[in-house]
């Protein structure tokens, strides 16, 4: 930004009054590029301009503004609610924006003559009253099913109007045979029932379904003493309708009522706020927003913005939210409470179990479209958790093997992006260790295998794991940062008594870092500790095997590796190979090799 433009800006912030408003900031094309909102003008946004900014997004954000416009309005709710409304209009780049919905379907009432009440995904439709979106689509159905069982609005897509109904232009269709429909299209139920009907129904997608079960008990009971049994009977068909659908609702306590539940969570990209509309205790109202971040806005900001446009969206009225913690919300909108303990408590717990759930179904989506963000975001969360200077693309894990000492090898596995680089993996005979002394084994295997990368100039990992405790660790950090001065993270993978891993460690002193048993991470590195294990065991019993089989045949001349083979496939054991007669070893060698290997292996008992 130059001078003369930083001197417009703060000539333009000078004058700001010190009142509610809303200010907008436009770039050099003269697109608003930033909407925001303020208890005083003037201090908001001058401290744009006179303090620098920490954050980098901001700073990017003050380098393009080129001029500011504000609105000034009389109090704070006023300029929260301009605020959204801006943002909805200009949907600028700087402002958290809330993903759009158009996926989710809701209900509509059609403004007719016989009005319908119908599942749409397309909210254009002139004069009609929405209902949603919901999130669950089974929510909705329930409804559309309470409405029809107990009111049956039409269910055709004719355009009925007053003209055709008077003058018998229409006739009655299946669906009045079928019970579906009381066939108001032909007066067979007249207009004023119709439509008393569908504003039932308004009250139920509404979520008033407790006031409209006590207007049904009440006619029941006057249908009832005026010995209008029939009638009444069917009334109480409608009210056990309600209650069943009630007995499936979440209900709380049927004190609470007309309220507003909001939770929040969000990571560096993206925020998830969940709501949750209540009416006499049961939640009418679900559905959980995702909000894109494009500068650091706190929780406190979204949610505000937030409660903001879930309410025009559901036409809530509730004079009370529920939220986790204060925000910057006016008193004229609600008034805010922050529950510890009791009912309100229980659905703000409510709210945000709903949030996790979405959040984790969204992740488990895009990982599927995409399976390397999986790794990716686990990499992320080992990085996060062990504060390593870089995103561990690369991780090394060694293991030990012997028994007493004996056939004492060591193994290393590589991961990249946490899937198995197998061409990558090494195998190492221990030559300079007497005796089991596992320490001992791990330094000399480190110093092999590092010492040649760095001498050779090739890839180093960006993190080394020790199957095992802290004996390990420190044998590996002890080899890796004293003797060959590389600066490798080190971590340790504990194991309980029965071999199981239970912890990872990291740091000097090492110590746990914490991790859920049923995480996908703590599952990750379990693998990653079984597969190091597998290698290495795998290659001890190679060698044993191979050193059990030398025997008395290696000593034979003209025996080598391809002709012991061919004796222990057919014989199927070394006891059996010296238990057998002359001819039979001239049967399967040849009777010059054979009658060598016969006199070899019987040369004691022939002395």
């Amino acid at each position: 930004m130059d001078a003369k433009t930083k001197e417009h800006l703060m000539s333009i912030v000078h004058n700001l009054p010190e009142s509610p408003g809303s200010y907008q900031y436009v770039d050099e094309a003269g697109v608003i590029i930033y909407v925001g909102k303020a208890k005083n003008l003037r201090r908001r946004v001058a401290s744009y301009f006179v303090k620098e900014q920490v954050s980098a997004k901001t700073r990017l954000l003050v380098s393009k503004i080129r001029d500011i416009r504000y609105v000034v309005v009389k109090t704070e709710a006023d300029a929260l609610l301009l605020e959204n409304n801006l943002i909805k209009q200009y949907r600028p780049k700087y402002n958290v924006l809330l993903k759009d919905d158009k996926t989710y379907p809701s209900i509509a009432i059609s403004q007719e003559y016989l009005p319908r009440v119908f599942k749409t995904r397309d909210r254009s439709r002139r004069g009609a009253q929405y209902f949603g979106p919901y999130s669950h689509v089974p929510t909705l159905y329930a409804l559309l099913d309470l409405c029809r069982e107990l009111y049956k609005p039409r269910p055709c897509h004719k355009p009925l109007t007053r003209e055709g109904v008077e003058g018998g232009k229409y006739d009655v269709c299946l669906e009045y045979h079928l019970h579906r429909c009381l066939a108001p299209c032909v007066g067979r139920q007249s207009h004023d029932e119709y439509l008393q009907a569908i504003e039932q129904c308004r009250e139920i997608l509404k979520g008033n379904v407790a006031g409209v079960a006590r207007t049904l008990r009440e006619r029941m009971e006057t249908l009832a003493e005026e010995m209008r049994f029939e009638e009444a009977g069917e009334v109480k068909r409608q009210l056990e309708a309600i209650t069943r659908y009630r007995e499936k609702s979440e209900v709380v306590s049927a004190t609470l009522h007309n309220l507003d539940v909001f939770y929040i969570e969000s990571d560096e990209r993206t925020a998830f706020v969940n709501f949750l509309h209540v009416t006499a205790g049961a939640v009418t109202q679900a559905f959980t927003f995702e909000y894109k971040k494009r500068l650091d806005e706190s929780d406190a900001e979204i949610l505000a913005l937030a409660v903001v446009e879930m309410r025009q969206r559901y036409g809530s009225e509730a004079r009370e939210v529920v939220v986790p913690f204060p925000t910057d919300l006016p008193e004229d909108i609600a008034l805010q409470t922050i529950p510890q303990k009791g009912d309100k408590r229980k659905l703000l717990d409510l709210s945000r179990l709903n949030v996790k759930q979405y959040r984790f179904d969204r992740l488990k989506q895009a990982e599927k479209l995409n399976p390397e963000q999986k790794a990716v975001r686990l990499m992320k969360e080992i990085q996060r958790d062990l504060a390593l200077p870089a995103l561990p693309y690369r991780i090394e894990l060694f293991d030990n093997s012997n028994i007493s000492g004996e056939d004492a090898v060591a193994a290393c596995v590589v991961f990249e992006k946490l899937k198995p680089a197998k061409k990558l993996y090494r195998k190492y005979t221990i030559k300079t260790v007497v005796g089991p002394d596992d320490y001992a084994s791990m330094r000399e295997v480190v110093r092999r295998r590092y010492s040649r990368l760095r001498d050779e100039g090739e890839r180093l990992p960006d993190l080394i794991i020790a199957d095992g405790g802290r004996g390990q660790m420190e044998a590996i950090r002890g080899v890796v940062e004293d003797e060959l001065g590389l600066q490798i993270p080190v971590a340790g993978l504990a194991k309980d008594d029965r071999h199981r891993t239970r912890a990872l460690l990291y740091g000097n002193p090492p110590l746990s870092v914490g991790m859920r048993a049923d995480s996908q991470l703590f599952r990750t590195l379990t693998a990653m500790q079984d597969e190091v294990h597998r290698f290495a065991i795998a290659f001890h019993r190679d060698r044993r095997s191979r050193r059990q089989r030398a025997s008395a045949l290696d000593a034979v001349p003209g025996v080598g590796e391809k002709t012991k083979e061919r004796l222990l496939r057919s014989f199927g054991s070394m006891k059996r190979i010296l238990e057998a007669t002359e001819a039979q070893l001239q049967a399967e060698l040849g009777m010059k090799r054979g009658t060598v290997l016969y006199e070899n292996l019987h040369r004691a008992e022939q002395e």
